[in-house]
């Protein structure tokens, strides 16, 4: 199981998600550079797939929506962090540590959020772009 597959030899969606993998092959990687932390090249992806060809953008605008997967992960993130500071620190109304636990979620928000941006497009084109196990037959016969 430590290559990302599963008993039928099918790459599970959350590794290929996570690791920001072609959602049509699970192989191919979604961005150019691996590492999202190079700020200048974060969002860079080529236009197709290098593994099985398949069409990253799928329609002009088609990452718009990821605006969407991006707050639903930064609510839920936020709200996990909320509730481990409550059972670590706590949380008072008449002291200060609501204050620290909003100034720390806020540095981790955006300390993560190159990755969080990466997520969001793996999430988004992968509820479009279904596994397809054929695709290798697909190539020889085209």
């Amino acid at each position: 199981m430590m290559s990302g597959k599963k008993k039928n030899g099918r790459p599970g969606i959350v590794g290929s998600v996570l690791t920001n993998k072609c959602p049509r092959c699970r192989e191919g990687a979604l961005f150019i550079n691996p590492n999202p932390y190079v700020l200048r090249m974060t969002m860079h992806m080529p236009e197709n797939c290098p593994v099985c060809g398949q069409k990253f953008e799928l329609q002009t605008g088609f990452y718009f929506g990821t605006g969407y997967v991006s707050y639903g992960i930064t609510i839920i993130l936020s709200a996990l962090t909320l509730v481990l500071w409550w059972f670590t620190i706590g949380i008072g109304i008449k002291d200060n540590r609501i204050w620290w636990w909003l100034l720390s979620n806020a540095a981790l928000l955006v300390l993560l959020q190159p990755y969080l941006q990466r997520l969001a497009r793996s999430i988004w084109i992968a509820i479009f772009v279904k596994y397809d196990k054929n695709r290798d037959r697909e190539q020889l016969n085209a």
